[in-house]
């Protein structure tokens, strides 16, 4: 998906100057995927990966040292110093074009698993994630305060796409969550934007039912399907919500949505509709009405059935942070944060591509299959398939791993928990830091 001649281009093409040594792009990407896929793993685990031995294929050039291991029996240092150092130099705008090259290239590939064809729709969430307190990240991503005083961390906020049926995620676009320089999720959206596949449908909870999304969305032909807030259905609606509201309406910005987009043209509006239904919770919770709006077409129980299944971004995220470790990086300068996301993305999506490949033999959609379960299975194998002595034997261990992954399949539970979800306490809390 990413040969050695598209990063040779890019590097070409960033003006940077690439000894010949044995840190190359290719081998420092690869090592920064490996570390993600091992958890975020420490760079001496990443340079015992290189010492154990890599592939001859990462060394696309002549490299004077590698033959030099093989025949004196020599190794590289152990130490991380060198690695670092490459990670440092490593152009940004290579591993940016690396990884949405990866993504475009797995979008087609996984629409083979579709059956008949589905139309293709992109989750919108944000997060955040911490960063380390430094004198750079902290005057790019500024900290704030609450009543207990000036907090620790610089916090960045973060836009995520990801691919309904597939889970394949876009590279995402990030700023400063405080500061004067502070981004909204929707302005992240409307740089964002222009990367989504042709024809995407744009699908976003209440925080991004707004019409700026909407007019952002529709301008580059992309359908949307987004929740509206009470006050906001209410306004559209012109009066009171109801259940079995389906109307067609066009969506004219407030004041307010000219305030905070002067460019907007005077004659600016979306034409779509406005549907709202009342949902009664599987939990016995009370019950309430969702207000959408849309320009897909479709009955109102298709729209609603398609919009129950925006959980999956926040499962996605949750994978994101929890499984490759990025709620906190540990990166001293903004670019370095900029690659540990970008190749975060990257490993992401290549596990997404093995349930891919698993879900086009079976049939079984792609969100069927246990992400944790497959990123260790790449854990465990990747090793062995990268060191297979021959085309017949790395085809062996492949279809070993596959089947493996095929019996990572996600269970379908008849009954609801043993044990209703709850909220646990956070416990005490540790006094002030003196001063």
């Amino acid at each position: 998906m990413l040969p050695a001649s598209f990063v040779e281009e890019a590097d070409r093409n960033s003006g940077s100057r690439q000894n010949n040594r044995i840190y190359t792009p290719l081998v420092v990407m690869w090592l920064m995927v490996m570390q993600r896929l091992h958890g975020g793993a420490s760079l001496e685990a990443a340079v015992l990966e290189l010492i154990r031995g890599l592939p001859e294929s990462f060394w696309p050039r002549p490299c004077k040292r590698v033959p030099e291991w093989r025949e004196q029996g020599k190794e590289p240092s152990s130490h991380t110093g060198a690695y670092n150092q490459a990670r440092l130099a490593l152009p940004l705008s290579m591993v940016e074009q690396s990884c949405d090259h990866l993504f475009e290239q797995l979008v087609p590939r996984m629409d083979q698993t579709a059956s008949g064809n589905p139309p293709r729709v992109f989750l919108l969430d944000g997060s955040s994630m911490r960063l380390p307190h430094n004198e750079a990240l902290c005057e790019r991503y500024p900290i704030t305060s609450n009543q207990h005083g000036d907090l620790h961390w610089p916090v960045l906020r973060v836009l995520v796409a990801h691919d309904l049926r597939t889970g394949l995620a876009m590279r995402p676009e990030w700023g400063a969550m405080h500061g004067p320089d502070a981004v909204s999720e929707q302005g992240l959206l409307e740089k964002a934007i222009d990367r989504l596949p042709g024809g995407s449908t744009v699908m976003g909870d209440a925080n991004f039912g707004v019409f700026s999304v909407a007019y952002a969305a529709t301008q580059r032909q992309h359908p949307v399907l987004l929740r509206l807030t009470a006050a906001r259905a209410r306004r559209l609606a012109g009066g009171v919500l109801q259940h079995g509201i389906n109307r067609n309406l066009n969506w004219e910005p407030s004041r307010d949505d000219r305030r905070s987009h002067p460019d907007l043209p005077a004659d600016a509006c979306v034409g779509g509709r406005l549907i709202v239904r009342e949902v009664h919770p599987d939990n016995g919770g009370a019950p309430f009405l969702l207000a959408v709006f849309t320009t897909l077409q479709g009955s109102a129980r298709e729209l609603f059935a398609l919009y129950g299944q925006r959980w999956a971004i926040e499962t996605d995220l949750r994978t994101l942070k929890s499984t490759l470790c990025l709620d906190q990086l540990t990166c001293s300068t903004p670019d370095m944060v900029a690659r540990e996301i970008d190749m975060g993305i990257a490993a992401y999506n290549l596990v997404r591509a093995m349930v891919g490949i698993a879900s086009e033999q079976s049939g079984l959609p792609p969100r069927g299959y246990s992400f944790t379960k497959v990123r260790r299975i790449m854990e465990i194998f990747g090793p062995d398939l990268a060191h297979a002595p021959n085309p017949e034997a790395a085809q062996e261990i492949f279809d070993r791993m596959m089947r493996c992954v095929q019996q990572s399949r996600l269970p379908r539970r008849k009954r609801k928990r043993a044990y209703p979800r709850e909220v646990w306490g956070k416990g005490t809390s540790f006094p002030a830091r003196k001063r």
